[in-house]
């Protein structure tokens, strides 16, 4: 059959798509040779490589590369208004739009004001709009005094909330206690919004913690039973109310067996991890070397291997990347002193070459880091016009050359601070191209939108 003559080929150029791209896919059933045509920003038709289309540009791939969905960031600190000079949206953007990204999803925090009202949420929209490269939604913050008052934020587009359970660094953005918590996954319950949570437990933390440049002493002041007694709280929570969670960041092992539970269960607690917890390990942190400094903080070397097994099994749902960048005189402060250092991992453009990298060592095909990175991140916030390359979905896509080596120099990054903690490593997976809606995305075009949550589907990982 001529795939060109099937039903959806419409628009574009007299009923001709305008874009077939062909070669190696990631599709839903896995990664095969397909001919993906494209029609106004949207994918119309998926076909054998070989496919009839009369499409204006037909294109192949080199035999090197893969075609993949553009990957859906849900937990990255772009910092702008307020602390611009740590990242913006034209920086962050570019370095999504550089490592496949194609939506990202903004946290309340570090920007000033944080997006904990309407009003703050309206700041921030102005400071994205024509800055971003890509799509930009936004996550509202639930902080003790916003409390009472989240339904307003979630009907004006927010995608959920995001609250610390732990204090989060900065004072205008306070955590919640116990009892806070409870009042905020009560207050969620009663419209189904999305609580999002950093979980470490104050109260698991031990005091006395005096800093210094060894590792091995700022990883034993962020223990294990920290995170353990926190999603162990937010599980109660959800099981009282009937509401929904998602626990962000997971570093411990030990969480995986509250995790386990609650999914038995039938509750609605889903997951993520980050690269950086997939990567590196705390023997590849040298003393001193601040530039890993993250909470909850990078483990040991079978806790790793336990956090790839929960994603192969479902425990943990999704990879995002927790792109938390801040100025090299802060990620530096104190001379490699941990507790001195500014707390967070500058990764948004690296993360599919970190996941892809180890994933690759370990005998994880290419389909299954897509699924965490792409269609379950976008399943997570309602995104269901993304994710996948299906008919009927945006066209937003990328070129990744799989095999193809770089050795990270942190200088040549598109985020605006030049530090990072795979500064020097050596990955695998180079991409080459990033579309937006069909169209490439290129950093310093501000073609991105700005995005409102999804109100016709319920927000869950997929």
């Amino acid at each position: 059959m001529d795939v060109g003559t099937m039903g959806g080929l419409t628009g574009g150029h007299g009923g001709r798509p305008d874009l077939v791209l062909r070669g190696r896919a990631v599709l839903p059933e896995g990664e095969r040779p397909a001919a993906v045509a494209v029609t106004g920003g949207t994918i119309v038709a998926v076909g054998p490589a070989d496919a009839r289309f009369d499409a204006v540009e037909d294109r192949t791939l080199c035999p090197d590369e893969v075609l993949i969905p553009g990957l859906v960031d849900t937990h990255v600190h772009v910092n702008e208004p307020g602390r611009t000079e740590w990242e913006g949206f034209a920086t962050a953007t570019a370095a999504a739009a550089a490592g496949g990204v194609t939506t990202i999803v903004d946290m309340p925090l570090n920007s000033i004001p944080p997006t904990v009202s309407p009003e703050a949420l309206d700041v921030k929209r102005a400071a994205a709009a024509g800055a971003a490269a890509v799509d930009v939604g936004f996550w509202g913050g639930a902080i003790p005094s916003s409390l009472g008052s989240l339904r307003a934020l979630h009907d004006a587009g927010v995608f959920g909330f995001k609250c610390f359970l732990a204090p989060s660094g900065v004072d205008e953005f306070p955590h919640l206690d116990r009892t806070q918590l409870d009042a905020a996954l009560d207050e969620l319950a009663e419209f189904d919004g999305l609580l999002i949570v950093h979980a470490e437990d104050p109260d698991e933390l031990p005091h006395g913690y005096g800093g210094g440049r060894g590792y091995a002493g700022y990883l034993a002041s962020r223990p294990d039973g920290a995170e353990v007694a926190a999603v162990e709280h937010v599980v109660e929570g959800v099981r009282r109310t009937g509401g929904r969670a998602h626990v962000l960041h997971v570093s411990s092992a030990e969480v995986l067996p509250v995790l386990r539970a609650a999914k038995a269960d039938g509750l609605r607690v889903t997951a993520e991890t980050c690269p950086h917890y997939l990567t590196f390990t705390d023997t590849d942190v040298p003393d001193g070397a601040t530039r890993f400094k993250c909470a909850p903080p990078i483990r040991g070397s079978r806790n790793q291997d336990l956090l790839w097994e929960a994603l192969d099994d479902g425990t943990i749902d999704l990879v995002v990347t927790d792109h938390s960048p801040s100025t090299v005189e802060l990620k530096t402060a104190g001379g490699g002193d941990f507790a001195a250092a500014w707390g967070g991992i500058a990764g948004l453009q690296l993360g599919l070459a970190a996941v892809w990298t180890q994933a690759e060592r370990r005998g994880v095909p290419l389909a299954s880091v897509v699924g965490w990175m792409a269609s379950a991140t976008a399943g997570l916030v309602g995104l269901d016009d993304r994710g996948a390359i299906v008919p009927g979905r945006r066209a937003d896509l990328a070129v990744l050359a799989p095999d193809a080596e770089l050795v990270v120099d942190a200088t040549r990054l598109e985020h605006r601070n030049p530090v990072t903690a795979y500064d020097g490593a050596q990955l695998r997976g180079v991409v080459r191209e990033t579309w937006l809606a069909g169209a490439p995305a290129r950093p310093g075009v501000g073609r991105g939108a700005l995005l409102d949550r999804p109100t016709h589907v319920a927000l869950t990982a997929t």
